[in-house]
Order: structure tokens, then C-alpha cells, then sequence
């Protein structure tokens, strides 16, 4: 399943390198892109949604957090999926491992950033951006304490941890632009 998984990563990875090698970035995601650790995973990934192009500052933050929440959401459910396999393993054995202690914390911490997520999206909603740094520095908090319990255990668990990082600095790079 990981094999797969890389596999997928990898093919999409090179896909959006060969569809977004010619983009030129607007001003606006230059400057936001600009101020991330990995411009050019910033600007591929907010050229993934065909609003970049024209977006202003709060159609780029919708963007940015609607990626972050998407991201965030599947790394939940493949978490909930590695769950329910190893409950099927353990019930077996007759006994729940470290593995699932694991992914019951990780579980947990993907919980915390979806919600943080989504009371950032309410806040866009309302207009109110003074918590957006906030909300996705708690996202990308949630994502690094999932990674201290997975280690290595999982890397395609690790990829999406550090994916999800990744995104929540695009989305504090984007939420500075409020303020």
C-alpha cells in the first residue's frame, strides 16, 4: 500500500512540474511564495486551482486554505483507514499494539487541524482575519505532533505530515497579507 502511495506521489509530483513549469506567477503569489521556505512548491500548489491567476488577497486565501483543508481531510481519512486495518490485525491477535495507539493520536491531531481549518474558513466567511495565522499555525502544530509519534513508521504518513506543513505556511504567508 505504501509502494502504491509512493507511487501516486511521485507520478503527480512530475505532473504538476511539467504542467506548471511555464506558469508565471501573478505579483501577488510571487510575493507570497516568496515569503514560504519552498517557492516553487508554493507556486505549484496554488496553480493547482484555476482562481489563481485572477485572485486577489482573499480569493488567494480562500485557495490556500481550502488546499491546506482538503490536504489535511484525506490525510484523516487514510489515517482512518490505517486504523480500522490494524483494529482488524489486533482483533486477531487479541490484543491493540503501539501501532494503534499511534494512529488513534494521530487521528486526534488530523482532528484538531480540520477544525482548525474550518474556523478559518469561517473566519474568511466573516470577514474576520485576525485568527488566520493562528488557525493554520495549529493546523501545521497538529501535523508536526502526529509526526513525533509516527517517527518513521509510516512514511507516507511522513509525506503527508510535512505536506501539510508545507501548505499551512502558504496559508500564513497568504494570511499576513491581512494584516
Amino acid at each position: 500500500m505504501a509502494f502504491k502511495y509512493l507511487v501516486v506521489c511521485v507520478c503527480l509530483a512530475l505532473f504538476i512540474f511539467c504542467a506548471t513549469s511555464s506558469i508565471q506567477p501573478t505579483k501577488l503569489v510571487d510575493e507570497v511564495c516568496h515569503s514560504t521556505s519552498s517557492y516553487s512548491l508554493c507556486v505549484e500548489s496554488l496553480y493547482t486551482d484555476p482562481r489563481t491567476p485572477s485572485a486577489d488577497r482573499y480569493v488567494l486565501a480562500y485557495i490556500s486554505f481550502r488546499l491546506a483543508f482538503l490536504n489535511a481531510s484525506s490525510t484523516q481519512d487514510h489515517i482512518a483507514k490505517l486504523l480500522n486495518h490494524t483494529k482488524a490485525k489486533a482483533k486477531a491477535k487479541a490484543k491493540a499494539g503501539p501501532t494503534q495507539q499511534v494512529l488513534r493520536r494521530c487521528y486526534h491531531d488530523y482532528n484538531k487541524a480540520v477544525s482548525a481549518l474550518s474556523s478559518a474558513y469561517n473566519d474568511l466567511n466573516s470577514e474576520t482575519f485576525s485568527e488566520l495565522v493562528d488557525w493554520a499555525g495549529a493546523a501545521s502544530l497538529a501535523s508536526d505532533d502526529c509526526q513525533v509519534v509516527v517517527k518513521t513508521t509510516y512514511p507516507p504518513l511522513t509525506t503527508m505530515n510535512l505536506d501539510l506543513k508545507r501548505l499551512c505556511e502558504i496559508c500564513v504567508a497568504v494570511s499576513k497579507l491581512f494584516t
